[in-house]
């Protein structure tokens, strides 16, 4: 609490003394609150499981080394696949996303009462559930396979890029757009010309963020059936091949790197 005496023989404090006393109990309850939410968690752990845990860890990692590399030449036809996965479903969620932003965006919405709220509950609906649930649910209907892949990420990236645009569109500068309004514009030549154009830098580098978030979530799918390398993923587990997890893991990070420098280079040019 910092007190200083000035020239004149007063104490001058930063807070009074009850918001001094207020943010004390705020702390506290933060405390008492953290452990309550630990002991919840830990009530069902069993500690001697977790006293156990780093000599299983280096159990596991030790039968995991060396990599079997020859494993590496069934990789290439999976690795094809989950970037076929991630770029078709970052394709097919902008062609959705877009109207869905437009209609979402107070300026450009044409109902405030009944469009706007139903467009703004698919961006939430999407951002709620994780791809992996998408996937697990669509392969329950369509079978294994890619496309319930592909629709899952589709899914997920509705609400993402859908969630961005929007609230770009919201910020743009709106007396461009009365300018080209000014010129007896149609509704349609005014997004092409006035808001189009301000928010497609934008727009696109959180299309391609995406894409990067999509190829590591695709890697995973298939854990649950939705094709890509999570496929021999799940495979290598099942049979406890762990060099081969390991190698599978060396593609994965590999893929994710290359895919983050390219995202990356991209967003750096058109910002």
């Amino acid at each position: 609490m910092p007190v200083t005496i000035t020239s004149n023989g007063r104490v001058w404090r930063r807070h009074s003394p009850m918001r001094d006393i207020l943010g004390f109990a705020a702390w506290l309850a933060l405390v008492a609150f953290f452990v309550f939410c630990w002991q919840v968690m830990t009530k069902d752990t069993m500690w001697v499981f977790v006293h156990d845990a780093p000599a299983q860890g280096a159990d596991i990692l030790a039968r995991a080394l060396p990599p079997r590399w020859s494993y590496l030449a069934s990789l290439w036809k999976p690795l094809w696949d989950t970037l076929n996965m991630a770029t078709l479903g970052t394709l097919l969620g902008t062609v959705i996303a877009v109207p869905v932003a437009f209609l979402a965006a107070g300026n450009t919405t044409p109902s405030h009462a009944l469009v706007r709220p139903l467009a703004l509950f698919v961006i939430v609906a999407s951002r709620s559930i994780n791809s992996l649930i998408w996937a697990l649910l669509l392969v329950s209907i369509l079978g294994p396979g890619m496309l319930a892949g592909i629709i899952a990420i589709a899914l997920r990236s509705i609400g993402f890029i859908g969630k961005l645009l929007y609230e770009a569109i919201e910020e743009i500068d709106e007396g461009q757009v009365e300018a080209v309004s000014a010129t007896g514009a149609t509704g349609m030549q005014v997004i092409d010309y006035a808001i189009v154009p301000q928010v497609l830098p934008s727009f696109i580098g959180s299309v391609v963020f995406r894409w990067d978030i999509n190829i590591r979530e695709s890697a995973i799918l298939g854990l649950v059936g939705a094709g890509g390398l999570g496929l021999n993923l799940q495979s290598s587990l099942n049979v406890l091949a762990w060099p081969q997890v390991t190698i599978i893991f060396i593609v994965i990070l590999a893929t994710v790197v290359v895919s983050e420098w390219i995202s990356a280079r991209v967003r750096r040019a058109l910002i």
